[in-house]
């Protein structure tokens, strides 16, 4: 039984090992990915240049390694295996005559026959051994053969860019010494190979890049079309162009735009008629109040007239919007100075401040009343107010910090909700219409940027407005 126990935790135990390595390899390999997606390139263009440089350089590594693994290495061997085989076959030729007469035919054999240059020193000792190259598939092949077919001492130099090796054997009583044509017992086609995959690389490239580059252009143009149409900009100009997957994609971009257009025309049609009924019924009231005459109700009928007309204007430019109105130039110096004037009649002590060029180029007067609302409600709530404005690298960031009551943080999505009334809601007033930080939300959403709440250092909200200019 205290056997089978132990049998039992050992295989529970090796059975947790193999299920804690299983569940780490998923997040490995996950954590892998991010660490390889961080680091690559975030445009389509140099990731296109990766896909296909990265398997060509795989395929030329596999084939230069196939190549010097089995080709060079080959070659070079058997070159080494039959030079060592002519010099042993002249150590044989000059062990079996040993006359000093025999050995001029012997010289002369090895030099018209072999194409070996050989002469015989007197027996003096062998050079010491030079400093080995550090990566010679000579040396090491051709001292290997040696060793194993002629098996006596010898010395061997073939460092040096030099086309002929030295090779000298000690002999019994004299030393053979044998000069080499390096290409006799080396590969030497070995370069020429390295520079036909490198040369064929570059041709390769430079037909596909800009191939590649011409595939994404009509891609990039299409996001450029869709980023533009997106900020209110222009795109007449925008033609599908490419692969007919971009192609396709383009024209539905343009049917899209032009139901977009014909729902934006149709819309304002509708509230420019609308508006002018309404204002017309507004007008006939006050009209006919001013025949009445001053009395306590009259006043309060007008009062009732102009928060309607108030609240008629609020609801016609959240549904109008801004996005017929052309992009220009917008003056943030000159806005400030106008501000610094409104601050003064209302009281409020206004710090204003700009860094970088004052001249954006935004929708005019959409970008006005998006500012009007966002830091007229500052000084709504508000004593103290500071507006900052970055405008750097093509980014515009105005920031609205104020000391007032500001929004609990639970509830600021909430005022970018159209007709949404907080309990003490920052963008109403007694006679507003709750769309004041909505329609600052959508003008700076159509210019592609953003508005966001946070606590302010000065004890209030902080409006962050972010569009790019």
């Amino acid at each position: 039984m205290a056997t089978s126990e132990v049998n039992n935790a050992r295989a529970s135990g090796l059975a947790g090992r193999v299920k804690r390595l299983a569940a780490s390899v998923p997040r490995s390999w996950n954590r892998f990915w991010r660490l390889v997606s961080l680091y690559m390139p975030k445009r389509l263009y140099p990731r296109s240049l990766i896909i296909i440089i990265t398997p060509m350089i795989l395929l030329q590594s596999v084939v230069a390694f196939v190549f010097m693994e089995r080709h060079w290495q080959t070659v070079t061997l058997r070159l080494s295996q039959a030079v060592t085989r002519d010099i042993a076959a002249i150590i044989d030729m000059i062990e079996t005559y040993p006359h000093d007469d025999d050995y001029a035919n012997v010289i002369r054999i090895a030099q018209d026959r072999l194409s070996l240059k050989i002469d015989l020193l007197p027996p003096e000792p062998l050079p010491p051994p030079g400093p080995k190259p550090f990566f010679s598939i000579l040396d090491q092949t051709l001292s290997s053969e040696i060793t194993k077919q002629i098996n006596r001492p010898f010395w061997l130099d073939t460092v040096g860019n030099s086309n002929i090796v030295e090779v000298r054997v000690q002999l019994e009583d004299k030393v053979l010494r044998a000069f080499v044509r390096r290409s006799q017992a080396y590969a030497s086609n070995t370069f020429i190979f390295l520079i036909w995959m490198v040369g064929t690389s570059l041709v390769l490239l430079m037909i596909a890049i800009p191939f590649l580059r011409n595939q994404i252009r009509p891609i990039l143009q299409l996001a450029q079309a869709a980023e533009s149409f997106g900020k209110g900009w222009p795109t007449q100009d925008f033609r599908p162009r490419g692969a007919d997957e971009v192609r396709r994609a383009g024209l539905a971009f343009i049917q899209m735009r032009e139901r977009i257009e014909r729902q934006i025309e149709q819309r304002t049609a509708m509230l420019t008629g609308v508006s002018h009924d309404l204002r017309t019924i507004l007008t006939r009231f006050r009209l006919q109040l001013a025949l009445i005459g001053r009395k306590s109700e009259v006043v309060a009928l007008n009062k009732d007239i102009d928060d309607m007309q108030s609240m008629l204007e609020g609801y016609l430019d959240f549904a109008r919007g801004e996005t017929s109105e052309d992009p220009g130039s917008f003056d943030l110096e000159a806005y400030f100075e106008k501000l610094a004037e409104e601050a003064k009649l209302l009281g409020c002590n206004l710090t204003t401040s700009l860094a970088g060029g004052g001249i954006v180029h935004v929708r005019p007067n959409a970008f006005g009343r998006l500012l009007a609302n966002v830091v007229g409600n500052a000084f709504r709530y508000a004593k103290n107010v500071r507006v900052t404005a970055n405008h750097a690298r093509g980014s515009l960031t105005v920031t609205v910090d104020d000391d007032g009551p500001g929004i609990p943080q639970s509830r600021r999505e909430d005022v970018f909700k159209p007709f949404v009334r907080l309990d003490a809601a920052r963008n109403l007033d007694s006679t507003g219409t709750g769309l004041g930080l909505v329609i600052a939300r959508d003008i700076a959403r159509g210019h592609g940027g953003d508005i966001t709440l946070d606590d302010s250092p000065m004890g209030g909200l902080r409006a962050v407005i972010k569009v790019p200019a």
